[in-house]
């Protein structure tokens, strides 16, 4: 009976301890490719591990001096054997293999820090497998890292957000700055997001002085996202169109807007333009070269809202032309639209002289369309 207590007592004390320790001194091995990249003071460096069908991968560019016992001449070389080591604050990782003409490939092993478990773990962070330390490992997540971010206010950091942020480069200096300039309390979602679109203070700080303060993070992001730059406002603003959200801003790029487009159709006469006329026109396929050649075939009355039902309803210069041809020479805007509508043109026109039905006004022609051709022959 004895025996049995001593057995059940020395079981539960390795249940209790055993997974700390294996978790620090776990080792993960796998796989690594390298070459050295054309500055030959990078490396792109990929690894690989797993078993059983279930892979991971990482790859990322390093500079060539965060390798230890690794140089390159070796790299260089025509055929060298290599052990080197990538030493990180989560633990190292050591390469064992060859190098052959900048090229190299071989078998990695990684071993956690059990300084850093311990540390983390006092930090909250405990429970970490040896999987999620490679991954911290590999995307340098240090103690320092995680101790300034704490003190910057992200005491509930998860694992997965000190990760996601060290990946996308969200540095405790990139933080302090957007807080000076009053982002305080971003969520580590808002600071990624961020930092993916290229948000950065310097972005800010210039829509700042254009008059754009206090704009919020999902509004900066679309306006990276959607290429809007403080250019595209200078250029509105020469052009009298003020007063502009980034909802408009944003809107604008979306369907192709830009200084140029509107100083072009302002060229052409289209002017006392807006927001609205010019996505509208952009939208509908308004072009400069359109009202250049409506202009040359006497349709002058050309105001946005004239231009943009003309491109609604198919009028093109082709159709004018035909319908000139057919001996409508002096048609209006709202006339060509109307036959647009209705399906009039010189087929139709050919069609009904053919029946005796010339010179018809464009009303009565609209008409007979809708109609059909009256029974009785004759012009009207």
């Amino acid at each position: 009976m004895t025996k049995l207590w001593i057995a059940l007592f020395v079981a539960i004390v390795l249940a209790l301890f055993l997974p700390c320790a294996t978790d620090a001194q776990e080792t993960i091995t796998g796989d690594w490719t390298a070459q050295l990249r054309p500055d030959k003071e990078t490396i792109q460096l990929e690894v690989r591990y797993g078993s059983w069908g279930h892979h991971s991968n990482w790859g990322s560019t390093r500079p060539l001096a965060e390798f230890r016992d690794l140089a390159a001449a070796t790299v260089l070389s025509s055929s060298s054997d290599v052990r080197f080591h990538l030493v990180r604050d989560a633990g190292t990782l050591a390469f064992d293999g060859q190098f052959r003409d900048g090229k190299g490939a071989g078998k990695f092993s990684f071993t956690s820090s059990p300084e850093f478990v311990t540390e983390m773990k006092s930090m909250g962070y405990s429970g970490l497998s040896a999987q999620t330390l490679f991954s911290m490992a590999m995307c340098d997540v240090s103690r320092q890292f995680v101790r300034e971010m704490r003190e910057l206010g992200y005491t509930n950091a998860k694992t997965d957000d000190v990760i996601s942020m060290r990946i996308h480069g969200v540095s405790p200096e990139f933080v302090k700055e957007l807080q000076s300039l009053g982002y305080r309390g971003l969520s580590v979602d808002n600071l990624v997001s961020m930092r993916i679109h290229g948000v950065s203070p310097e972005f800010v700080r210039e829509w700042n002085g254009l008059g754009f303060k206090n704009l919020d993070s999902d509004e900066l992001v679309s306006m990276r996202i959607h290429g809007v730059t403080p250019d595209l406002l200078k250029d509105m603003r020469a052009l009298g169109i003020d007063h502009l959200s980034v909802d408009d801003l944003v809107s604008m790029r979306i369907h192709g807007v830009s200084g140029a487009f509107a100083r072009e159709m302002q060229a052409q006469g289209v002017t006392r333009l807006q927001r609205d006329d010019l996505v509208s026109m952009r939208i509908h396929g308004v072009s400069p070269d359109y009202v250049k050649q409506m202009l040359a075939l006497g349709i002058n009355e050309l105001n946005t809202d004239k231009l943009v039902s003309m491109r609604i309803h198919g009028v093109s210069p082709a159709f004018v032309v035909e319908m000139k041809a057919a001996g409508y020479d002096r048609l209006t805007v709202d006339q060509l639209v109307s036959m647009r509508i209705h399906g009039v043109n010189a087929a139709f026109v050919k069609d009904i002289a053919s029946r005796g039905y010339k010179n018809l006004p464009v009303d009565d022609l609209i008409h007979m369309k809708i109609s059909g051709p009256r029974r009785s022959r004759g012009t009207i």
